[in-house]
């Protein structure tokens, strides 16, 4: 190992260290994504309310559905003879979420369950479209991005108790069918008092809906009394055993990477990792050897440059200023059309604004310049040295 090597090694070593004293004081930064996992302690997870949840409903059996979709566990609990044709289970199936987790096939199985007389409670800000089209209801958002919510219990019980969530809660229900809805809770923002808890009839159940799914994080439920709001809002349900969906709310995460289903199986797996890490030793103990000895090429110099210049001073030497002026003005046109596109062959007004639109020169010097072309083609008596200066200089002008 060389020298220089060993210095860059060293140097790297100590910019890691100083990286590991620099961040360990910094304080991890909060995380305030709306996850509701069970499994998050951060803000807006559902940590606290897992551990809980038997306080909540004591004497009552609280069952996760974590591993199947509702349909397939409900499915699974019906029992078809034709003399019962009804669940196995009885009590409340509930689930708390940001955004609907729900598919459809399992919300058309929730509500035959509710009709056999059970009950289902969802807490989240958008719910599905076909529980919201079945039970004629709409939820609506005042977009409020500052302050806080006042959240309240419609139930005298709890009538004199409000709780302060510090945050804007937008989401509301504007429309219910008040045939068969009963409001059980109120928020109040800045604007006004809406409706964020109902009871809707459906046959022989009701389904429980709430708006504030926040509510059941960690951050309110470990805030001052907020917890009493948590356990108001469970209260209303009716007595009986909790099937919660916590299905997607366990970090389960669904791999989009193009290897996961190598990855999925150990043999390909360590086959993977073994192949990569016999690509590194190569190219490790492989990488100085085989570079090949690049050769030293000689730029091939410029005769074309060379001769035009010995040319050049002959004119020059020679005193024959008209063929040289005339060399000069022959490849100033010829470029001016190559890479201007230009008609030259009259050199007037017009000539000179499309020049001066393309080449961006300014126009005086380029009147200038026609005005020494046009007078040299006019001129009968030989040019002087002075004349092809100013040729010279006028032709620079336009072309760098």
């Amino acid at each position: 190992m060389s020298k220089t090597l060993k210095i860059y090694i060293a140097v790297l070593v100590f910019m890691f260290a100083i990286i590991l004293l620099a961040d360990r004081d910094r304080q991890k930064p909060i995380d305030w994504r709306p996850t509701y996992s069970v499994n998050d302690k951060i803000p807006y997870g559902l940590y606290v309310f897992d551990k809980e949840i038997n306080g909540f409903f004591k004497d009552h059996k609280v069952e996760r559905i974590s591993l199947v979709t509702p349909y397939e566990y409900l499915d699974s609990q019906y029992d078809e003879d034709t003399l019962i044709e009804n669940y196995k289970i009885k009590g409340n199936f509930i689930n708390i979420s940001e955004e609907n987790t729900i598919d459809d096939q399992s919300i058309k199985e929730i509500f035959y369950f509710v009709s056999h007389g059970n009950n289902a409670f969802l807490s989240m800000k958008t719910f599905p479209r076909y529980l919201l089209d079945s039970l004629k209801i709409e939820v609506n958002s005042n977009f409020q991005n500052s302050g806080n919510t006042i959240v309240w219990l419609a139930n005298k019980k709890f009538k004199d108790k409000k709780y302060n969530l510090p945050q804007p809660i937008d989401d509301y229900f504007s429309k219910i069918d008040t045939a068969s809805t009963t409001v059980l809770g109120y928020q109040d923002t800045k604007s006004n008092k809406n409706v964020n808890y109902i009871k809707v009839a459906y046959r022989q159940g009701y389904f429980y809906l709430h708006t504030d799914p926040l509510a059941f994080t960690n951050f309110h439920l470990l805030k001052g009394k907020n917890y009493q709001y948590a356990e108001g809002v469970l209260s209303c349900l009716p007595k009986g055993d909790i099937f919660w969906y916590t299905k997607g709310q366990n970090n389960e995460r669904i791999s989009t990477s193009p290897l996961r289903y190598i990855l999925s199986q150990p043999a390909l797996k360590s086959a993977l990792y073994l192949s990569l890490l016999g690509i590194v030793i190569f190219i490790i103990f492989n990488a100085k050897r085989k570079q090949r000895i690049v050769p030293i090429l000689k730029p091939l110099s410029n005769l074309t440059v060379d001769f035009t210049k010995t040319i050049g001073n002959l004119y020059y030497q020679a005193g024959d200023h008209d063929n040289i002026i005339d060399k000069k003005i022959i490849y100033f046109l010829e470029k001016i059309r190559t890479d201007y596109l230009i008609d030259t062959t009259k050199l007037d007004d017009h000539f000179i604004k499309k020049l001066h639109h393309k080449t961006g020169k300014d126009i005086s010097d380029i009147q200038e310049l026609v005005f020494l072309i046009n007078e040299h083609r006019k001129s009968y008596h030989g040019s002087l040295e002075e004349d092809l200066i100013r040729i010279n200089n006028a032709i620079e002008k336009i072309l760098h």
